[in-house]
C-alpha cells in the first residue's frame, strides 16, 4: 500500500532553510519550543520535515555532522537535557489520518494528534486507545505504553500498533510488522524512540460510540475520605469501567467552572463501558459518599478527549510519576497528607490511575505490554507567580517518600519524567532484548529519545 505521507521526491537538501531552522535564525524559538514551557530545549538545529524523504535528509545531515537526533510531534515528552550536539526533528507538519472502518484501523502520519485520529474514527461508530488529552502525539504516546481512557479493556496503546514505516539511522526506510522486521515492530511497541524516525503507524480500531462518563466532586477535607472508599471501589470493578481518584487545586480563572474556581478539590473521573442504568447502579458506592457535583452522563466517545480537563495550551510544568503496588486507605492518607494542597502547596494536580484488567495482561509480541502493578500515580506543579520549580522538586519529593511503603521499583514510561533505569521501564528481560535490537539498527547511538535504551 502507498505511504499515507507523500514519499515523493522533493529536491531539498539537508541544509535547505525549508527543512532546518538553527540558533539566530527567524521562529528559532517557536522551532524549539516543548509542549512543556519548563523545558528550555537548545538543540544544534530543528528539522520541521514534511515527507519521509525530508526525514532522511534530516538524518542523513545529522549523522554527517556528528550530531544525535532526537523525535518529536507534539513536545509532551520532551527531556530537559536537550541541548547543543543534537539535532531536533520535529515532526509535527506530517499531517494525515486515514481510517478503514471495516478493518477497523487508522493510518496515522508522525505529526497527527489524537484529536485527529478520534475525529476521522467516530464517524464510524469506532474509537482508538487515545490518552487523556486530545492534543497528544499518536505516535510518541505509543512509542511510550500509553493508559488511556479504555485500558482496562483493550489494554495499552502500544499493543495496538499493527505497522509502523521507520526512517533508520543510516537513512534507509523500513516497514515493520507482523511479517517484515517483527523484531522492531515489537521493539517500538513501548520501547520508545530509540530505534528510528517513526513517520507513520498503523493502530487498531475500537467499536466504542458513547460512554456513560463524568466526574465526582468533593471538597478538600474528604480527600482522605473519598479516595480511601474509591480504592477500595476499584477492587470489585469490572474491565469495561476505567477510573482516576485525583486532587486538584484549580486556578481562580474563567476557563474552569464556576463551582470550582480557585478551589481545592478531590476527584473520582470514571468512562464506563455501558448503559446510564448499570453505570449508575456500578458507581452507588460513590454517589453515597455524597458527591456536591456529579457530572456522569451518556457521552460519545469524543467526548473523551477532553473528560480529564488537561491544559488546552502549553504551560510550564515540573512533574513525577510512580507506580503502586497497592493502596490502602493508610496509602491515601500518606499521599493525602504529604500533597497538602491547601491552596498554598506548590502542586496543582496528583492524580492515581486504576491499572489491571487488559492493562496488566501480558502480550508477547509487545515490549511493553502491561503494567504489573494495580496504580499508577503521577503529580504535577506548575512554576509560575510565586511557586519555584524548587518548591515543586521538594514538594514531589515528600510525595514520593510518603508513598514508597507501597510504591513499586518498576515505573511506566510516559510518567517518568526524569531519568531512570530502563530495565524498572519493562517486565522481564525485555530491556536486555530492547539494547540487542537497539545495537542491530543503530549501532552508533544516533538516536536519543525520553529513555533512551
Amino acid at each position: 500500500m502507498p505511504h499515507l505521507i507523500d514519499t515523493r521526491t522533493t529536491g531539498r537538501t539537508a541544509a535547505s532553510p525549508s527543512i532546518l531552522t538553527f540558533p539566530g535564525d527567524a521562529g528559532w524559538d517557536d522551532a524549539r519550543r516543548a509542549w512543556n514551557l519548563a523545558i528550555d530545549q537548545q538543540p544544534a538545529a530543528v528539522a520541521t520535515p514534511e515527507t519521509i524523504d525530508d526525514v532522511v535528509a534530516a538524518v542523513d545531515h545529522a549523522r554527517a555532522a556528528g550530531l544525535r537526533v532526537a523525535v518529536q510531534g507534539t513536545g509532551h515528552g520532551a527531556r530537559h537535557d536537550l541541548r547543543d550536539g543534537t539535532l531536533l526533528i520535529n515532526t509535527s507538519r506530517m499531517k494525515g489520518v486515514e481510517v478503514d472502518a471495516e478493518a477497523r484501523v487508522a493510518r496515522v502520519a508522525a505529526g497527527a494528534i489524537w484529536d485527529d485520529v478520534v475525529e476521522a474514527a467516530v464517524e464510524h461508530g469506532l474509537t482508538a486507545l487515545h490518552g487523556s488529552a486530545h492534543d497528544v502525539g499518536v505516535v510518541g504516546y505509543t512509542l511510550g505504553g500509553g493508559v488511556g481512557w479504555l485500558a482496562r479493556k483493550y489494554g495499552l496503546a502500544s499493543s495496538s500498533m499493527l505497522s509502523a514505516v521507520v526512517v533508520t539511522a543510516d537513512g534507509t526506510v523500513v516497514r515493520a510488522d507482523g511479517d517484515t522486521n517483527p523484531e522492531l515492530l515489537w521493539a517500538l511497541r513501548g520501547g520508545g524512540g530509540s530505534f528510528g524516525v517513526v513517520t507513520e503507524v498503523e493502530i487498531a480500531l475500537y467499536p466504542v460510540a458513547e460512554v456513560f462518563a463524568g466526574w465526582l466532586v468533593w471538597p478538600m477535607a474528604r480527600a482522605s475520605e473519598v479516595l480511601a472508599a474509591w480504592s477500595e471501589w476499584t477492587r470489585t470493578a469490572p474491565d469495561e469501567v476505567t477510573s482516576i481518584g485525583r486532587l486538584l487545586q484549580l486556578p481562580p480563572i474563567p476557563e474552569v467552572p464556576e463551582p470550582l474556581r480557585g478551589r481545592q478539590v478531590a476527584v473520582v473521573e470514571a468512562a464506563y463501558l455501558g448503559d446510564e442504568a448499570s453505570g449508575r447502579r456500578l458507581l452507588q458506592p460513590l454517589f453515597e459518599l455524597g458527591p456536591e457535583l456529579d457530572t456522569f452522563a451518556t457521552v460519545p466517545a469524543r467526548a473523551l478527549t477532553e473528560l480529564h480537563r488537561d491544559p488546552p495550551a502549553p504551560v510550564p510544568g515540573i512533574g513525577d510519576g510512580m507506580l503502586l503496588e497497592s493502596l490502602d486507605a493508610a496509602a491515601v492518607a500518606a499521599i493525602v497528607d504529604a500533597a497538602a494542597m491547601d491552596g498554598t502547596a506548590p502542586l496543582v494536580s496528583l492524580e492515581i490511575r486504576h491499572l489491571e484488567g487488559a492493562a496488566a495482561r501480558p502480550d508477547a509480541n509487545a515490549a511493553l505490554s502491561h503494567l504489573e502493578t494495580p496504580f499508577a500515580m503521577y503529580a504535577i506543579g506548575s512554576p509560575m507567580g510565586p511557586v519555584t520549580e524548587a518548591a515543586i522538586r521538594e514538594r514531589l519529593g515528600e510525595v514520593r517518600a510518603a508513598a514508597s511503603p507501597w510504591a513499586s521499583r518498576s515505573t511506566y514510561f510516559n510518567f517518568a519524567d526524569d531519568d531512570v533505569d530502563v530495565a524498572d521501564l519493562y517486565p522481564g528481560g525485555a530491556a536486555g532484548r530492547l539494547a540487542e535490537i537497539r545495537a542491530r539498527v543503530d549501532r552508533d547511538g544516533l538516536f536519543r529519545s525520553r529513555h533512551t535504551i
